[in-house]
């Protein structure tokens, strides 16, 4: 199998790994759900590879190689499967078709070693879902282990009470990592036993289970969960950023999954997730996030504002967990803190015209910086001042927590923010539709100019949030899709670009990088920039709001000729992981090179929400 006399070397996560060639694996068990290896003189997985569909596409191993050579001296695996230690057996494992049961027996004068299991995230974005303790890097059982375009396991413990290590990070050698590590029997807990489940959550929705246009959907719906243990809290990816102004997309999601084990639900997620910002944790998008006591490998925020899209996140996330959960007395415990993130929110109306206004100025050529970051989510396009997206995102922000507000009788304060969002709503249109174009710009800079890009995205926010009526919003969208023709974009499997022309050099980022690199253009007309990253890229991030604006007004089979594909795209794995350039799926220019660099963004699978509206619609 391994060469075990390969020079080992200390991770600094305590784990030996080898510098040398290590050889193939081969798994030791292989059903249809899962297929499973083990080191044969140390307790940790070699392989392992899942399909929660049950196709037996199980031959795909994300272990971290290097760990497959850890030696224990004394143990050794006899059998089917009983690991040894001098002579004692610590660790037996049993498998069936979707069930592996671990069982560690405490053994008086034997210490047995823990479980490892570490994914390799070059090759699976590995994560748990479940609960986790502020600033303890251990996680509650149950809780899933999930595989993101492979699958779910269930992971439950015979111990109640019990939790076990989880780590994850991407700026290390050989390379990023997830890293999971069971604890043994001891003196104390003399049995324990680990039961790992593999298994399928999605909503249940009728006619989806024999459809293989939806095979991406059942077994990626939980795709835009990423736990991040040195945060313990929901993130881009299990190693990433915590990313504030996407929490309501972790929202919106949760409250239409089913549970995922007995006691625990995505909602949960939220919750934890909430309650730490709300306790003064910080994450991409707000001043002072930077390297904190926790040690996350993060890209900081350096802007000496709050990303204009911040407070809209978490109350649209909070309101949503409060009403779908329901949990109003969470609500209740925490309202002073909401109110203040609506106030502050509004706040940033400075002239009084009901839109909010970013500090920068959005001017053409007062480019954003790493150390001034745009007003959004798209941060290296040139949003600024009076932002619609981000102002959308305000008026479902007001809306929502005034009727929160209702809920908790606080008349007052559902009255104020009823009002401002009306007020919002009335500024809206007449300040951001373009006469010129007939679609709604991405922005009004400080001195009054519309910056105008066709931005898929902000339309779908726009409509699906209602601040257009049907006959505007039908011809916003009759406007988009005849210039997504007119352009020539068509390999809908790839996503929506979130613009269909290039943004020019003075609305784009100044970080002086190639242009295929993040889009950066060189030459003013921003066409050497175009479908790279930001500056046009297809991704699966925010098209769910375009595709559902259209089920939304009735325009099914404008909203499928978009979707459809995208669903076999999901189904085939397209939306994350690397390319042979080394670039990652998550941003793709129009022939479907790749241009990302996280390997796994989970906004990317958002979009899958749009099943249920797919699957309510006529056929």
């Amino acid at each position: 199998m391994i060469n075990t006399s390969m020079k080992l070397k200390i991770l600094q996560l305590g784990v030996l790994i080898t510098t040398s060639t290590v050889f193939a694996v081969q798994p030791d068990f292989k059903s249809k759900s899962y297929s499973v290896g083990f080191s044969r003189n140390a307790t940790t997985f070699s392989w392992l590879s899942v399909d929660s569909l049950g196709q037996g596409k199980v031959e795909q191993n994300p272990i971290l190689a290097e760990t497959n050579t850890v030696a224990v001296p004394g143990l050794q695996l006899e059998g089917q499967f009983t690991y040894k230690l001098n002579g004692k057996p610590v660790w037996r494992i049993e498998c069936d078709e979707r069930v592996m049961t671990l069982r560690s027996e405490f053994v008086e004068g034997v210490t047995a070693p823990s479980f490892k299991l570490t994914f390799d995230q070059k090759k699976n974005h590995a994560t748990l879902l479940g609960l986790m303790k502020p600033g303890e890097r251990q996680m509650a059982l149950p809780c899933l282990l999930h595989l993101p375009d492979m699958g779910t396991v269930r992971v439950t413990s015979s111990t109640p009470g019990a939790r076990f290590e989880y780590e994850a990070r991407r700026r290390v050698k050989p390379g990023p990592f997830v890293f999971i590590e069971f604890p043994p029997a001891t003196a104390e807990q003399k049995h324990i036993e680990y039961r790992l489940e593999v298994t399928l959550i999605h909503p249940a929705l009728t006619g989806i289970e024999n459809n293989p246009l939806y095979d991406g959907f059942r077994r990626d719906f939980l795709n835009i969960f990423q736990i991040n243990p040195r945060g313990q809290m929901l993130a881009n990816n299990a190693s990433s950023d915590p990313v504030t102004f996407s929490v309501f997309t972790y929202a919106e999601v949760a409250r239409v999954a089913p549970p995922l084990a007995d006691g625990l639900t995505c909602l949960d997620l939220v919750r934890m997730t909430l309650d730490r910002y709300l306790s003064g944790a910080k994450g991409y998008g707000q001043i002072g996030y930077g390297p904190g006591p926790g040690g996350m490998d993060i890209a900081g925020w350096s802007t000496p504002w709050n990303s204009l899209d911040v407070h809209p996140s978490l109350l649209v996330a909070a309101c949503l967990y409060a009403e779908s959960k329901p949990d109003l007395p969470w609500a209740r415990a925490n309202y002073a803190k909401l109110l203040a993130l609506a106030r502050e929110m509004m706040a940033r109306d400075r002239d009084g015209n009901g839109l909010i206004e970013y500090e920068a100025t959005g001017n053409y050529g007062d480019r954003p910086l790493r150390e001034k970051r745009p007003s959004n989510w798209w941060d290296t396009i040139n949003f600024g001042h009076e932002d619609a997206y981000a102002n959308a995102l305000a008026y479902r922000a007001c809306s929502l927590f005034a009727e929160l507000a209702r809920k908790l009788d606080q008349a007052a304060d559902a009255t104020e923010f009823a009002d401002k969002a009306a007020k919002l709503r009335t500024a809206y249109v007449p300040t951001f539709l373009n006469p010129a174009t007939g679609v709604l710009a991405g922005w009004k800079s400080k001195d009054g100019q519309l910056h105008d890009y066709w931005f898929t995205f902000v339309q779908g926010v726009a409509i699906t949030a209602g601040l257009l009526d049907d006959a505007t919003a039908n011809s916003v969208m009759d406007k988009l899709l005849a210039k997504m023709q007119a352009v020539g974009f068509t390999n809908f499997s790839l996503g929506l670009p979130g613009n269909l022309v290039p943004v020019k050099k003075g609305d784009y980022v100044y970080h002086n990088s190639p242009p295929e690199k993040f889009g950066e253009p060189q030459r003013e007309d921003g066409s050497d920039g175009f479908q790279y990253y930001e500056n046009g890229g297809a991704t699966g991030c925010w098209a769910y709001y375009t595709i559902k604006a259209l089920y939304q007004l009735g325009r099914v089979a404008d909203a499928r000729k978009i979707f459809h594909p995208m669903l076999a795209g999901y189904a085939r794995g397209e939306f994350q992981g690397f390319g042979e350039n080394g670039m990652s799926r998550d941003w793709r220019d129009w022939k479907g090179g790749c241009h990302g660099y996280e390997g796994m963004l989970v906004e990317n699978y958002h979009a899958l929400l749009a099943v249920l509206d797919d699957v309510k619609a006529k056929p």
